[in-house]
């Protein structure tokens, strides 16, 4: 059985609210995310809408990401995008209207979100990528995706605000987290 076929298997068998991914050939499977781990992804979230009600905010859409793994499929924490970019029934979307993506790491996935997604999210071209880092205690704010690396990451620590570049153009209060 090939790789993807085998993502295929446990992705249709996964409990409700468990994660599936394949990145760069290997097969994760994430149990739900804890609270603290919700608590962040909702405020960055809401702050998002409290600043940009034009942009959808998605939470466990998947993506196909060429290059973050053989099969590209990928389920970001946060997603930010035009509303109405993803009314189709695919499971998983092109990422070309995605304008930013935020990743709050676990200890058991934290170094796909450090390392591997790095990879793709820049070889996809994301504009922005966030990456709360909770063992660091800091937000790493990604942009000017070149390749498959970031020219431009910038390390705050959590408490301090972050300037979300546009299209977002607002400071996001990691405070809050």
């Amino acid at each position: 059985m090939s790789v993807e076929a085998a993502f295929d298997v446990f992705d249709a068998v996964a409990p409700e609210g468990w994660r599936v991914e394949l990145i760069e050939g290997e097969i994760h499977v994430t149990p739900p995310a804890n609270g603290e781990h919700e608590e962040i992804v909702s405020e960055m979230s809401g702050q998002v809408r409290d600043h940009r009600k034009d942009l959808g905010r998605y939470t466990g859409i998947g993506l196909y990401v060429l290059g973050a793994s053989v099969s590209g499929k990928i389920v970001p924490d946060l997603v930010i995008a035009p509303k109405g970019s993803f009314t189709d029934e695919l499971e998983y979307h092109d990422p070309g209207p995605v304008l930013f993506i935020a990743e709050v790491t676990s200890r058991s996935t934290g170094q796909n979100d450090r390392v591997k997604k790095v990879r793709g999210y820049a070889r996809a071209g994301i504009p922005v990528y966030l990456l709360i880092d909770r063992e660091a205690d800091q937000a790493v704010l990604c942009t000017v995706p070149v390749g498959e690396e970031y020219t431009c990451k910038v390390p705050y620590k959590i408490s301090e605000p972050v300037p979300l570049p546009e299209p977002l153009g607002f400071e996001l209060d990691t405070g809050e987290f």
